[in-house]
């Protein structure tokens, strides 16, 4: 996994998990923990995959986060593990956007 911000250098770290996701997290905290950065916990997890049996069907992840209060984000893909990480890039710019939860 590869990480950078504006105004920071490139932050890379590998990992291993229960599946890409998890492996993708652990990597992330890994990165977090370097920093000394506390990341929100990870409250729930949905996955919502149309019917009908396409395999191009675009599939939505909703991921509810805690830090000091609840969010929510959304990634949207034909791929269930990228629309996760799309969900999870969009909660790393709300916190890193000078800490502000929308």
């Amino acid at each position: 996994m590869n990480l950078f911000s504006n105004g920071s250098p490139l932050y890379e770290e590998a990992s291993s998990g229960d599946g890409q996701y998890d492996a993708f997290m652990n990597a992330l905290r890994q990165i977090y923990f370097k920093l000394d950065k506390q990341l929100p916990v990870l409250v729930n997890y949905t996955v919502t995959i149309p019917p009908g049996g396409r395999t191009d069907a675009l599939v939505e992840t909703l991921i509810t986060w805690n830090m000091d209060r609840e969010f929510k984000t959304r990634g949207l893909d034909p791929d269930q593990t990228a629309a996760a990480i799309k969900a999870t890039i969009k909660m790393l710019n709300i916190i890193e956007s000078n800490g502000q939860i929308y």
